[in-house]
């Protein structure tokens, strides 16, 4: 294994590693409410959208969002399942409650969807420059 491919390897690993830190971190803090806002899921899609776009923008890598994204997800599937104590992390709504721990899961996901299938602007410029001079 080249050193190049091993830094892409190690990069991933450490992606996936910010991503479960920040999934647990959200899918914990989801729920927070101040009155009827949402504050901690607003925050919470905030972070993780901000930690998948800054690796995009800095590895120029889909990869290493993608493998932040199966980590913030692996950390809400994990975290959303009942615990060894039989606690709950993210309840089942009651009847006529907010479905608050349906919506994180859903935005969570659209975050990293859209966070990965992003196109790369630099290639499309490129490209774009080049039919312009041919």
């Amino acid at each position: 294994m080249g050193m190049d491919r091993l830094a892409h390897v190690i990069t991933w690993l450490v992606a996936l590693l910010a991503g479960a830190v920040f999934g647990v971190a959200g899918t914990i803090g989801h729920a927070y409410t101040w009155g009827v806002l949402p504050v901690g899921m607003a925050l919470a899609a905030i972070a993780c959208a901000g930690l998948l776009a800054a690796l995009r923008l800095l590895t120029d890598d889909r990869w290493s969002a993608l493998a932040a994204g199966l980590g913030m997800l692996a950390a809400l599937t994990i975290y959303s399942g009942r615990g060894p104590g039989g606690s709950v992390v993210v309840p089942m709504p009651a009847p006529g409650d907010f479905p608050y721990g349906y919506v994180w899961t859903f935005l969570l996901a659209g975050i990293v969807l859209v966070a990965v299938a992003w196109p790369d602007m630099a290639k499309l410029r490129a490209l774009s420059e080049r039919t312009r001079a041919a």
